[in-house]
């Protein structure tokens, strides 16, 4: 292009044209700017995974170690001499099955009972209408203010002045409903339109048949979200059962490893027997949650939008 010809293009108003070698040089160096972009991302999220992998590697290496080995070189991701004798006696030499399904006992009906009874709750502050709704909301926010290490000692004594101390009922239902999870169920609640209700009471259906058949399926994620975040929390509860509890029976698995870290079975490091059962302990918890996780971020994201 001739200067002549860029002073006729400018003095007819029209912006000089780029020919099409330099168009693609700009689109190849966008192009490989982009490129560059991605793989150092993806750099730095392979970095940072390997990172927070690096203590689930050490913990699984660990546990095929033989007592020796893992006192000498703890930090070793490769076993030599591979053993599988502290899985052995994880079963024949702990009460960990017992732990176990005392765990699963726990877990299953606290799970159940905080589905049920918070997202009741959640429908009652979120669409009934009567006195002090709004004082009982506060309340549920202040005791989700509250840490729970504050509560442990008038949870004993309500527990010891009921008669329920060292049972399976005391260690269940101070667990069986949740302040965080009415909360989750109300917002949820507050989401449905109003319109589906209205239409259900035209049928004929009374509050309780409204709530179950009509508006709790239109919650499904937060529904989901509850399940998980309940299963988990009822899993790994421990400061609970150091309160309502004292029988070695009656343990579950966060008891029963706190014991085994304790040394309860003797002097020595015990690094495979004590992580083969932490081990063991983390598997049911990952299982449910990489089955639920899309449910699981999908009703994380809802409740972002609604607040």
């Amino acid at each position: 292009m001739t200067a002549s010809s860029v002073r006729m293009t400018a003095s007819s108003g029209l912006e000089p044209q780029t020919s099409p070698p330099d168009r693609h040089v700009r689109d190849d160096s966008t192009r490989a700017r982009r490129i560059a972009t991605r793989v150092a991302g993806y750099a730095v999220l392979v970095a940072f995974s390997l990172i927070f992998l690096y203590p689930f590697v050490i913990q699984l290496a660990n546990t095929f170690k033989t007592e020796p080995d893992a006192a000498a070189d703890p930090l070793s991701p490769v076993p030599h001499p591979f053993s599988d004798a502290s899985f052995l006696r994880i079963f024949d030499g702990t009460d960990f099955p017992r732990w176990m399904l005392n765990s699963v006992l726990v877990t299953i009906i606290v799970t159940l009972g905080r589905v049920f009874f918070d997202s009741l709750a959640g429908y009652a502050l979120a669409r009934l209408h009567f006195r002090a709704r709004a004082f009982l909301f506060a309340m549920v926010i202040g005791v989700m203010a509250v840490p729970n290490v504050v509560l442990l000692i008038p949870k004993f004594l309500v527990l010891n002045q009921l008669g329920i101390y060292d049972s399976y009922t005391g260690l269940i239902l101070p667990l069986i409903v949740d302040a965080a999870g009415v909360f989750i169920m109300k917002q949820s609640f507050e989401s449905v339109p109003y319109e589906m209700e209205e239409a259900a009471r035209i049928d004929g259906a009374g509050i309780f048949r409204t709530y179950w058949s009509v508006v709790l399926p239109m919650v499904r994620p937060a529904l989901i979200t509850l399940t998980i975040l309940s299963f988990q929390g009822s899993w790994n509860e421990f400061p609970a059962t150091l309160v309502s509890i004292q029988s070695p029976q009656y343990f579950t698995l966060p008891r029963g490893l706190a014991d085994l870290v304790s040394g309860s079975l003797g002097a020595g490091t015990q690094y495979p027997l004590k992580l083969g059962a932490a081990l063991l302990a983390t598997i049911p918890v990952a299982i449910i949650f990489v089955i639920f996780q899309r449910h699981f971020m999908r009703g994380a994201n809802e409740g972002g939008v609604k607040g």
